[in-house]
């Protein structure tokens, strides 16, 4: 079964760290580029982080620039947003999503196949 699989979610505090993997079932993730999105409640949809099939090309939104970073382990199926210096404006429900032999851009229209989400809450 073709699914995506999201963890790591959880409460904490401004200025911690929190790390996002984003696993694969039923197909290998090696031909796909990764995106990282986040929705925060009456808020769109946002591209946060994005990594292409190969991994030699990312992107990331301007508000997490220098915060977060993506990356990916094909050999354990499984691709990694690193978190730090999280702030409440961070709190969203975070989804990851898979492009078949993407570039890496973080256009969620790109993007096929999605998990269900993972809940990353911000707060003191």
């Amino acid at each position: 079964q073709f699914q995506l699989v999201e963890s790591g979610g959880g409460l904490v505090q401004p200025g911690g760290s929190l790390r996002l993997s984003c696993a694969a079932s039923g197909f290998t993730l090696d031909y796909y580029a990764i995106g990282w999105f986040r929705q925060a409640p009456g808020k769109e949809r946002e591209g946060v982080s994005c990594i292409s099939s190969s991994g030699s090309s990312t992107n990331y939104g301007d508000s997490v620039k220098g915060r977060f970073t993506i990356s990916r382990d094909n050999a354990k199926n499984t691709v990694y947003l690193q978190m730090n210096s999280l702030k409440p404006e961070d709190t969203a429900v975070y989804y990851c999503a898979a492009d078949y032999k993407g570039d890496g851009g973080c256009w969620s229209y790109e993007y096929d196949y999605w998990g269900q989400g993972t809940q990353v809450t911000v707060s003191s």
